[in-house]
């Protein structure tokens, strides 16, 4: 059998399903059922495999459409399985009418021997290649990155992964803003700090809607060193256009610099100049005034019915007016009375390169739950457009509370002000912030503890997996040294592994392709970090209740594989996640 892209768990369902199917049918042919319509029916895996391997209720969803007791309608159908050449080896009803199967020790050995032999286990092909576009952190160039994108890089990421590994064509996105107000302001703020250099902070204060941050400093200072005061008396927007041009890039390649510290690259870096540029939020203005979603004003600006194609996804736009209440969403302005477009025409036209014009069949878009109101607007867009705003997912993504002693941390005692990611991966290994900001579902705020995150013991989830995976290396370095060696997966028969704790290690193993598949589709890489922290702990009892030196030679075999299968698992979530996996510790 071949076991690339083998899911066991659906291989489980899929066959349960088959048979159940054939089954009925059967008690129809025969006439132990009367001839009906089978209706809509559940396949599960029970949490307690008390219930069986596999549960299914069509005896009693049945009910109706047979006219008949569900047991009755149960006892029919199981008289009719034929489990020869299936995952199964019997089946039981219980209850009312529930019909639980039994997996067979082929299918346990199956889900060994994948696990041990396929390289990379636990990819599917669930996604079908459809192509999904990821946009993550996306922070503004303006100034250095904060906690909040720590916490988007390694979500966005790793959601990305966990895409890719379940079958998917994943392109990873940085969105880089830099058109609109703020980088006026950042131009503005610069060309101050250079003329303060020359001409004093009294001759030119600095107002204070302006960036106050050093970088600006450091900036303005380094332009100076290069220039001189060549642009002290020339026209205000020729320094601002100038110190722009100088400051930007070096602020977008620290923005690479810094995220490639935390191992994330992207596919694609966008500038939301050029669309500007090749005239791309004109066009989808355009096409939005054509279709009568937009209009214009009387003093000229271009106005979009925003709560019109907003009402299908949720309220979006309501504000506090100044007695406490909420007044009703209005229509947006797109275009200004000067002519220069807002940042949600720019937004829209993005989101239309994504869809449209690069034909992503999903955007992805990795977002603070600051921005839970413009959800339900861009997916709007999205229809008002012409597309189809369920093609655009968004992922709220909550707070991050930094706590050390206990207590929370607000403010880096090196600068003073909040502390960004770099801040951040000066003090915690990259492993550990990672691991640790996709242990919550995104939208859980997160406690990240400072103390655990440095700590080298089994308190510290991460060093936990990281010291099952490197005890299974020494384990298996211990078994060569002794000259026993793995005969390879043909070897292996799960009949022999009969103890609570194989059985349980061998079902976490199926689960693991099932669970990426499910990460990947409720955007939730935290699954896996769970999921592995399980496995870690499974494997664990297993050692400690299973003898493998000195087992009688077919368990040694079996148990063996299951070493290497629960490494082979380990690795493949640490690296999929871009954490590294020790072979000693």
């Amino acid at each position: 059998m071949k076991y690339e892209h083998y899911n066991p768990r659906q291989a489980a369902l899929d066959a349960a399903r088959g048979l159940l199917q054939n089954a009925a049918e059967a008690a129809m042919g025969s006439g132990a059922l009367p001839r009906a319509e089978l209706p809509a029916y559940i396949v599960e895996i029970p949490a307690d495999v008390k219930n069986g391997d596999v549960a299914c209720n069509l005896a009693m969803a049945g009910a109706r459409v047979f006219h008949k007791a569900p047991r009755q309608i149960a006892e029919a159908i199981v008289g009719c399985l034929d489990l020869a050449g299936s995952p199964f080896d019997r089946a039981e009803i219980a209850g009312p009418g529930f019909i639980n199967l039994y997996l067979g020790t082929g299918w346990f050995t199956d889900v060994v021997r994948a696990a041990c032999s396929e390289p990379e286990y636990g990819r599917t092909e669930a996604g079908a290649g459809k192509k999904y576009n990821v946009e993550f952190v996306s922070a503004n160039p303006t100034g250095p990155m904060h906690m909040g994108n720590a916490r988007g890089g390694a979500l966005g990421d790793c959601l990305a992964a966990c895409l890719d590994w379940a079958g998917y064509d994943v392109t990873r996105e940085f969105y880089i803003n830099d058109a609109g107000n703020q980088i006026q302001k950042f131009g503005k703020s610069l060309a101050i700090r250079y003329l303060q250099l020359f001409k004093g902070e009294e001759a030119c204060p600095l107002p204070q809607e302006c960036y106050q941050g050093a970088d600006i400093i450091e900036h303005a200072k380094n332009f100076a060193a290069q220039h001189g005061d060549a642009y002290v008396n020339a026209d205000f927007e020729e320094l601002k256009q100038a110190i722009t041009d100088y400051a930007l890039p070096k602020n977008i390649e620290g923005l690479q610099r810094d995220l490639g510290k935390y191992r994330i690259t992207y596919d694609v870096w966008f500038h939301e100049s050029t669309l500007h540029e090749s005239g791309a939020v004109k066009a989808v203005v355009d096409k939005l005034l054509e279709s009568g979603a937009c209009y214009k004003a009387e003093d000229g600006a271009i106005m979009y019915k925003s709560a019109q194609f907003a009402a299908k996804y949720g309220v979006a736009n309501k504000r506090k007016t100044t007695d406490g209440t909420e007044e009703e969403a209005k229509d947006e302005v797109l275009v200004r009375a000067n002519g220069i477009p807002t940042y949600f025409a720019a937004d829209i036209a993005y989101h239309y390169n994504k869809l449209a014009t690069r034909g992503f069949d999903k955007a992805i878009d990795v977002w603070g739950a600051d921005h839970h109101g413009h959800v339900a607007r861009m997916k709007g867009a999205m229809d008002a457009v012409g597309l189809d705003g369920s093609r655009l997912d968004v992922v709220l993504m909550q707070m991050v509370n930094l706590m050390r002693d206990g207590k929370p941390v607000r403010m880096s005692k090196r600068t003073g002000k909040a502390i960004t990611l770099t801040d951040l991966l000066d003090e915690v290994p990259i492993d550990s912030a990672r691991f640790f900001f996709n242990q919550r579902e995104s939208t859980s705020t997160l406690d990240f503890d400072l103390d655990l995150a440095v700590r080298n013991d089994s308190e510290n989830p991460v060093y936990y997996v990281q010291y099952a995976h490197a005890r299974i290396c020494s384990i298996l370095k211990k078994l060569e040294s002794e000259g026993i060696t793995f005969r390879g997966m043909d070897a292996v028969d799960a009949a022999v592994l009969t103890d609570p704790s194989e059985l349980a290690l061998i079902r976490l193993l199926a689960a693991f392709p099932a669970e990426i598949a499910a990460a990947a589709e409720k955007y939730d890489p935290a699954r896996i970090t769970r999921f592995v922290i399980d496995l870690a702990s499974a494997f664990h009892r297993f050692y400690n209740s299973c003898r493998i030196l000195g087992a009688e030679d077919q368990v040694l075999q079996g148990r063996i594989a299951l070493c290497l299968a629960v490494r082979g698992v380990i690795r493949n979530v640490l690296t999929m996640f871009k954490i590294s996996a020790p072979e000693s510790m």
